[in-house]
């Protein structure tokens, strides 16, 4: 008896390490947590600066969600934080939505700045990723640590799991062996990570959203916004970084 147990422990541990270790289809709930107080880093910390970081609360968290097959992910809003009081940046829009081919190895993306709605057709970017010995357990998931930069200079720490063999992740960031798990960008002040991973088959519909915008690659959306912001001073480094995510 006891080797009966045996043997049907053993068939359910390698079961359930087979459906982890080959998922190609699902939905991820990411949390988007961010600092906005660091919009005002470098102003004079005066009266009005000290009442603004008292109106306003340090922490922002909102909520995406990726779903996705073996070719193709679909990223957007999944639900706003009423509790949320926000500066003039941070907040997100319901109708960003982010489609990356992964068999074409394109990108899709409908996001609003400013103004404007711009959808962005392009190749997905090709980042240099960097990856490291380090692991984190994220939503059940032991992820490797793995690190690029965008922008020549701005740093990206990401931590990824193979046991979802899907090239993709939060926002518009790819290209390592498996999800993107956590995400975090030390120079905007802003962190995503995985809360819950769903073994569920998106619908066509949910993977073929309807998008909008004056078409555009990513060069051009980077030189419309350095024309727009060539006066703005430091403050347009955050705005160009955050639209390029």
């Amino acid at each position: 008896m006891k080797k009966l147990f045996f043997a049907l422990f053993i068939c359910l541990a390698v079961s359930g390490f087979s459906q982890a270790r080959f998922i190609s289809s699902g939905r991820v709930e990411f949390e988007r947590k961010y600092n906005q107080h660091s919009q005002l880093e470098g102003e004079n910390d005066g009266p009005w600066i000290a009442e603004m970081k008292k109106m306003y609360p340090k922490m922002l968290t909102d909520y995406f969600e990726l779903r996705f097959t073996n070719d193709r992910s679909v990223y957007r809003l999944l639900k706003e934080n009423p509790d949320n009081k926000y500066l003039w940046m941070g907040k997100p829009s319901e109708s960003d939505v982010l489609i990356k081919d992964l068999s074409k190895g394109t990108i899709s993306m409908q996001r609003d700045v400013f103004e404007q709605t711009y959808l962005v057709q392009d190749s997905l970017r090709q980042l240099e990723w960097r990856i490291t010995d380090e692991t984190r357990n994220i939503a059940g998931f032991e992820c490797k640590k793995a690190v690029t930069k965008i922008c020549d200079s701005v740093y990206v720490v990401a931590f990824y799991t193979d046991q979802i063999m899907v090239n993709s992740g939060p926002e518009s960031f790819s290209g390592l062996p498996g999800m993107i798990l956590g995400l975090a960008v030390p120079r905007l002040h802003t962190t995503w990570f995985a809360t819950k991973v769903e073994l569920i088959e998106p619908s066509s519909t949910q993977l073929s959203p309807s998008q909008k915008g004056k078409k555009a690659t990513w060069n051009q959306l980077s030189a419309d916004l350095n024309k727009a912001m060539k006066d703005w001073g430091t403050g347009a480094a955050r705005i160009l970084w955050t639209s390029l995510l």
